[in-house]
């Protein structure tokens, strides 16, 4: 609800002298702020609003979200916060900044970058790629780790103060009908409740943090040579204060939502490979279907309060309503074991079969090169010595290979584990692993002429695998025995080994480009 007429602000930031400009301020509006684009600089203005989740109602309530909108924001891009200016009433009845009048109004002024550089405009126009979407998550799991822990709240209490928000925020308009609303709200928290537990040791344990709150893509640039996080959440520190899953799990929603699995699963995979968050793993579904209903329920109110005379944003509001339903379907576990010898083609096939295996984002990767890495405490590009390679460390990295994906199986989500599997003993422990769980379980192996092996292997870029031509040669010369798994040709195209694989896991091919956004088609496996 719009509680005071800021027309006389609005046009002061409109206009260039004011900005002590020639050329046109550009303007742009959410639901909640007005922005204007003013030579290099930019000028957030907080909308005279009084909502569920947001109270700007006074001057003095903009003023102090400003000036904790920038502290907040400074822990991810401090060089693009400036500060707060205040816009004053000077005694010739005008306005100003930072006057000596009374102050009306605030704005955080920011410095500007290009619209290109959002992340939501790099996605529409395809221009994010595997190497930048690994460095966000390093971004954000970095940022969630210096995030400053909440105690004496329980996780599950939290997410119920979430559910409450939403339904609050559903109440407010009229795209939805009262009775699918409250049948969505039962939905959701009977799901909470089967969560509690877990959410409950997870707070516990430091995952509750106070972290960004808003992260989806238009919330993200590249600014500096770097993926930057800004426009947190600065007007309601409940929605704000969220288990650090919950927090990426806008991220994944709208990667999902915009038809960028691939996206979504190598983002959740490098981040829990940074942060070994694996105990959340399960609560991803819901925490992105909670995600959902958020963009659901404030898209709606978006559209009442602009009259949506093309029905654009209340179709939107409903596909966010879809696809938060599709995403509370539980999925099955099981682990998808692939194994070759090097230059098979291991984790491309891994990584491209990893989103359209169990629910949304996809499986949890792990890698033999990336356990390996981390057991020795180097980053995954970081060539190991020899040593690194005997026996005896060998057998703990499949050891923990098998422990894992069945553990993390067992809770209900998918795996792909990557490794040579070249020795009888390897493959059948992790087989035996998963039947221990109760998980379903496919061994794939990936088969491919020895000299399309060798090229592959020496025109390897560094990554986490050490593999040289040598290393290869020794495989070549070892027999791996009779190998029962799943055979898949590498030589074709990797396309066609994830056809392969999802078909004899029972899984319909989608059709069309719009499958990735039905998550609901891919839940497990037979």
């Amino acid at each position: 609800m719009i509680v005071e007429d800021q027309a006389p602000t609005v046009a002061f930031l409109r206009r260039p002298e004011s900005h002590g400009l020639d050329g046109a301020v550009e303007v742009m509006e959410t639901h909640i702020s007005v922005i204007f684009l003013a030579g290099a600089r930019a000028f957030k203005l907080k909308r005279a609003v009084l909502l569920p989740y947001a109270d700007f109602s006074t001057p003095a309530l903009r003023l102090a979200a400003c000036e904790k909108e920038v502290a907040l924001n400074r822990r991810t891009a401090p060089s693009l916060y400036r500060g707060v200016r205040r816009i004053t009433r000077e005694a010739d009845g005008g306005l100003a900044f930072d006057g000596d009048g009374a102050t009306v109004d605030a704005v955080v002024e920011m410095t500007r970058f290009p619209q290109d550089a959002l992340f939501d405009r790099m996605a529409r126009e395809g221009r994010l790629d595997a190497p930048l979407m690994a460095r966000l998550a390093a971004e954000i799991a970095a940022f969630h780790a210096a995030a400053p822990v909440v105690e004496g709240e329980g996780g599950a209490d939290v997410m119920r103060g979430v559910l409450d928000i939403n339904a609050a925020g559903f109440a407010t308009s009229r795209v939805f009908g009262d009775d699918e609303v409250a049948a969505f709200d039962a939905r959701f928290r009977r799901a909470l409740e089967g969560h509690a537990g877990r959410l409950d040791r997870r707070a516990a344990a430091g995952r509750l943090r106070r972290c960004h709150g808003d992260l989806h893509l238009r919330n993200i640039c590249l600014f500096e040579g770097r993926p930057q996080l800004f426009d947190c959440i600065e007007f309601n520190d409940r929605i704000a204060t969220v288990d650090t899953l919950y927090d990426l799990a806008f991220l994944l929603m709208d990667l999902w939502h915009r038809e960028l699995p691939t996206f979504a699963s190598l983002v959740v995979n490098r981040y829990l490979d940074v942060t070994g968050d694996e105990d959340g793993f399960v609560l991803l579904p819901f925490f992105m279907a909670v995600r959902a209903a958020v963009r659901a329920h404030v898209t709606a109110t978006q559209a009442d309060e602009s009259g949506d005379a093309d029905g654009r944003l209340a179709r939107t509001a409903r596909a966010y309503f879809a696809l938060a339903q599709a995403l509370l379907v539980p999925g099955r576990g099981c682990v998808v074991a692939i194994g070759g010898l090097s230059g098979s083609g291991k984790s491309t096939v891994a990584e491209a079969l990893a989103p359209h295996v169990g629910p949304p984002p996809g499986a949890r990767l792990y890698e033999s090169d990336r356990i390996r890495k981390a057991m020795h405490g180097v980053a995954s590009a970081t060539r190991l010595p020899d040593a690194a390679y005997g026996s005896e460390v060998s057998e703990r990295v499949y050891d923990a290979l098998a422990r894992r994906s069945a553990a993390l199986a067992a809770d209900g989500v998918a795996v792909v584990a990557d490794a040579v599997y070249d020795r009888p003993a390897r493959r059948a422990a992790v087989a035996a692993r998963a039947a221990a769980a109760g998980v379903a379980f496919l061994g794939v192996w990936l088969a491919a002429p020895a000299e399309t092996l060798r090229a592959r292997v020496a025109a390897r870029a560094k990554g986490p695998s050490d593999a040289t031509v040598a290393v290869l040669e020794r495989q070549l010369a070892r027999d791996p025995g009779a190998v029962d798994w799943l055979a898949v040709d590498a030589a074709r195209p990797v396309a066609d080994s994830v056809a392969a694989i999802r078909a004899a896991l029972g899984e319909e091919r989608p059709e069309g480009e719009g499958a990735a956004a039905a998550p609901a088609g891919r839940r497990g496996v037979s």
